[in-house]
């Protein structure tokens, strides 16, 4: 258990709250934080950005496409789930990348969205939708996202019929693996096997978190529970381990939430009534990753964004495997 604090359900911010860090950040939708502060994010120009503990930014380009979710290897080297052009690649420190995973069973695969791994140095891989762009499997929601298991095995896949599988991560004990299942509005989770295989479908937490509450990206905090981004809602909330759920924040339209809900259904949305959905404050919630020395500084990613949204949580969060490399 953290320090003592306030009840995490009474955990409310208001959007005057937030600080902001970066600036001329390129789609920045997954972040990494290390122990001395540096951070990483994804950026739309086919590359990442590493924002130096001092605030300066450096662009590492090569990778094309649009780098997604990102994750970090005992060397420093990070992975890259490519939404832009299918592709898991790994960038190394010296700045040159290679190809990790371009098919699976003779497949190629398409939207990469997301990579976790484990503390078997295992890679669990995001593939949102078979499509070859992400946009038709949101406008007209399918069960074709998938997830695939890359080890000394080999890659294969370990679950499939997810309508947009996102982010993707094992609890601190790696017993269970929790998915965010984009446009079912819930987080899902599966049992880990031994071998690798999930069993024991459920959902965690509500059945769907309400009107355009599309889940994105999450993490957990020490004390296990979930904090969800809604990017539609331009929001946060968190899923606490009995199941309950609360708003942290957000900055929705309802009236233009119903709309593109009643668009999706009728198969006649289109990425502009995304964009609507908007706030002025916030834009597109994609991501959240704790950081600091104490693990209590939280960063938002985006799809839209120029900068990174910043404040202190009342718990740390649960440390990635980089973090104890």
């Amino acid at each position: 258990m953290s320090d003592s604090h306030p009840p995490i359900k009474e955990f409310r911010l208001e959007l005057s709250a937030l600080t902001y860090t970066g600036h001329d950040l390129v789609r920045p939708e997954s972040i990494i934080a290390q122990p001395d502060g540096t951070l990483w994010t994804s950026d739309g120009r086919g590359g990442v950005m590493r924002i130096a503990p001092d605030g300066s930014q450096q662009f590492f380009g090569g990778l094309g496409g649009e780098p997604n979710g990102l994750a970090m290897a005992r060397d420093g080297s990070l992975y890259i789930a490519n939404i832009g052009n299918g592709r898991i690649q790994r960038l190394f420190p010296d700045g040159h990348s290679e190809d990790v995973l371009t098919e699976v069973d003779g497949v190629p695969t398409t939207c990469a969205n997301y990579v976790f791994i484990d503390s078997k140095d295992r890679l669990w891989l995001a593939f949102s939708t078979r499509e070859q762009q992400w946009w038709p499997a949101a406008a007209q929601p399918r069960p074709d996202g998938y997830i695939v298991l890359l080890d000394e095995k080999g890659p294969r896949i370990v679950y499939d019929g997810i309508y947009f599988t996102n982010e993707i991560r094992l609890d601190a004990k790696e017993e269970f693996l929790y998915v965010a299942e984009t446009m079912k509005n819930r987080i899902l989770r599966f049992r880990v096997q031994p071998d690798g295989s999930l069993t024991d479908k459920e959902v965690f937490g509500p059945d769907g978190l309400g009107v355009g509450a599309v889940v994105d990206g999450f993490a957990f905090d020490a004390e296990g529970n979930v904090w969800v981004t809604t990017p539609l809602r331009n929001g946060l909330g968190i899923i606490t381990t009995d199941g309950d759920y609360h708003v942290v924040f957000e900055e929705a339209n309802e009236e233009v939430l119903s709309t593109f809900e009643e668009k999706v259904a009728s198969g006649t949305a289109t990425p502009a009534d995304m964009a609507a959905c908007a706030g002025r404050t916030l834009q597109s919630l994609t991501s959240i990753t704790f950081g600091g020395p104490d693990l209590r500084t939280v960063y938002i990613g985006s799809l839209a964004m120029s900068r990174l949204p910043t404040f202190r949580s009342p718990v740390p969060g649960l440390p990635m495997r980089h973090w104890a490399s």
